[in-house]
């Protein structure tokens, strides 16, 4: 009991710090402040709503409560930052004020502040919800040693972290379909999590996969969420779509090129990873990529000649400024790197998980293009 009055007093609290904007706004506007005060409390507690109705038996309800949670949850992600910024410019002013007290030095207006503080959230929330429904194409070439000519131009699109789930549905899948259809790959690679929920209400929502089309297949590995959801039951469904599930293995597809895949490190119970064994058997002297949902597979991948890996898992960050800390976590945030002989593309994210928001860290629908 203790810890959780604990930890509601600190949530509290937060949300009241970031919302004094939200009052200052309110009483512009002719509210009374014990109702003001009564809605900023009201509100800090809709985050809590995806995890109240995450075991509901009606998916419209379910669906509608995790976006008002996390909607909140991303605005007051973005007002919390702000609010410390102009705290922090207000207190830079003052100090130059107190240090040089013979300039006259207007005062600063707390409440313009505020109410400018938030215009900008509410601008940043919209960006960030753009940049979460509207992946970009993002178009990166790799130069590998000794390609063959036959594989000068050879494209892979990738997919990762689409967590098709509460807020991410058909609509949104069909839409990436069509998309990466238009771009006429030669493979299709989905570098884990592509699902975030169970099979019986997901299932219509995934099933446009069905449609993608790539001259040398479609692949697919697991991600650690795949197995927070009854992975074999997914693995199955995605199979019957069509796609080729490469766990621990690998196929060899036309004009000598190796494409393999690990299982995630979360599937240990059931799949555990093993990079050696995806690639056993494979032909030396092919161009080797390798799927794998986390990076940290880079450096096994190295060890075993791998020309290129695959990954995801990091989503960039996601958004302003938590992807600030994510060197913390991950010793590859995204984009491209070389670990010893073998490079590793890390991307950003073609979904997003928790809030509709990337702010600063915009989703990806990603173009590998393999050149000399």
């Amino acid at each position: 009991m203790t810890r959780a009055l604990l930890i509601t007093a600190v949530w509290l609290s937060g949300f009241i710090y970031a919302g004094r904007p939200l009052l200052v706004g309110a009483a512009a506007a002719g509210v009374a402040p014990s109702v003001a005060w009564s809605g900023l409390i009201f509100v800090s507690f809709l985050p809590m709503l995806p995890l109240a109705m995450r075991r509901r038996e009606i998916p419209v309800h379910r669906g509608f409560a995790h976006w008002t949670g996390y909607v909140t949850l991303a605005f007051f992600s973005t007002l919390f930052v702000l609010v410390i910024l102009g705290d922090l410019v207000r207190l830079a002013y003052d100090g130059v004020r107190w240090i040089l007290p013979t300039y006259h030095w207007p005062l600063l207006d707390g409440r313009v502040m505020s109410l400018v503080i938030l215009g900008a959230t509410v601008a940043f929330s919209l960006i960030g919800v753009l940049q979460a429904r509207l992946p970009r194409t993002r178009r990166v070439k790799i130069a590998i040693e000794n390609l063959p000519p036959e594989l000068e131009g050879y494209r892979i699109v990738q997919w990762s972290d689409v967590h098709v789930g509460p807020t991410i549905r058909g609509k949104f899948v069909q839409t990436l379909v069509d998309r990466t259809n238009a771009l006429d790959a030669d493979a299709v690679a989905i570098t884990g999590d592509l699902v975030d929920g169970p099979i019986e209400d997901l299932l219509q929502h995934v099933e446009p996969v069905r449609e993608l089309r790539a001259r040398d297949g479609v692949f697919f590995i697991t991600g650690n969420h795949e197995y927070y959801w009854r992975a074999p039951e997914w693995i199955r469904a995605l199979e019957s779509f069509g796609l080729v599930f490469l766990k621990n293995e690998h196929r060899v597809v036309s004009r000598g090129l190796v494409i393999a895949g690990v299982t995630d490190p979360a599937g240990r119970y059931t799949h555990k990873p093993d990079p050696a064994g995806a690639l056993a058997g494979a032909p030396p002297d092919a161009i080797k990529v390798l799927l794998s949902h986390r990076p940290e597979t880079a450096r096994a991948a190295d060890r075993l000649g791998v020309h290129l890996q695959l990954s995801g898992h990091t989503h960039g960050g996601q958004m302003f400024p938590w992807n600030l800390m994510l060197r913390r976590f991950h010793f590859v945030q995204a984009g491209l790197r070389r670990i010893g002989r073998t490079w590793l593309y890390v991307n950003r994210g073609t979904g997003y998980w928790g809030p509709p928001s990337r702010l600063a860290v915009g989703g990806e629908l990603t173009v590998i293009e393999l050149t000399k």
